[in-house]
């Protein structure tokens, strides 16, 4: 491995943000290697020469082996209350892998990179918003040696699986976006603009923790 060269493992590659994501790494000369964690072997991966696919079936089994060796961490894993089927299984997909995740980064000279949402609040009364600011307020407990949360708006951008209200919000903000030239809080942002942000804090971040809100990646170049 080159002096300096970074590694990367990632959590939800193979969702909208996770798939721009490595489209983004595969592309940049930082990133030697892309390692993966996955359920089961995705065929569409095999197209990037960085990528490496870690079939684990329950990514709570994720251990301190798995994890050494990477510079940064990059988690994109995140769901919907009606995409998981209830709140219980919800929570567990968006806290309890997060947090997990997080745990065994703590200690190392790991970046880890995870995406949250605007809103992200452990107070408010709408549960989705709770959980992410529970998460939140949970790995900024951590000792993790280097901390990136992303707060990102309604991502733009074409899903394997439907989600109706997020489609169409799309559609609405397509006839729109024209009179929408200039940043603002809740401005849909493009899968791709977030990974980009990401990739941009992965290479240029000093500060031991920074916080990306939606007009942040939106601003990013």
């Amino acid at each position: 491995m080159k002096i300096g060269a970074k590694k990367a493992i990632i959590i939800g590659a193979t969702g909208l943000v996770g798939l721009a994501l490595i489209e983004q790494l595969q592309s940049s000369d930082d990133f030697e290697s892309i390692t993966v964690v996955v359920r089961k072997k995705t065929d569409k991966l095999d197209a990037y020469t960085k990528v490496t696919q870690f079939v684990l079936e329950d990514f709570l089994l994720l251990n301190d082996e798995d994890v050494n060796g990477f510079t940064h961490a990059f988690s994109c894993l995140g769901s919907t209350i009606k995409q998981a089927g209830s709140k219980d299984k919800f929570y567990a997909i968006d806290y309890e892998i997060n947090a997990h995740f997080a745990d065994l980064i703590q200690d190392k000279n790991i970046h880890l990179l995870i995406v949250s949402a605007l809103g992200a609040n452990a107070n408010s009364p709408i549960f989705y918003n709770k959980v992410k600011g529970q998460l939140e307020d949970y790995l900024k407990k951590l000792s993790i040696y280097k901390l990136s949360i992303f707060q990102p708006s309604l991502l733009i951008g074409k899903r394997s699986e439907v989600r109706l209200l997020e489609d169409t919000a799309q559609t609405l903000f397509k006839l729109v976006e024209k009179t929408w030239t200039k940043p603002f809080k809740y401005k849909p942002i493009s899968a791709e603009q977030l990974a980009h942000t990401m990739v941009i804090a992965a290479q240029t971040q000093t500060a031991a923790f920074k916080l990306y809100d939606n007009l942040a990646i939106q601003q990013t170049q």
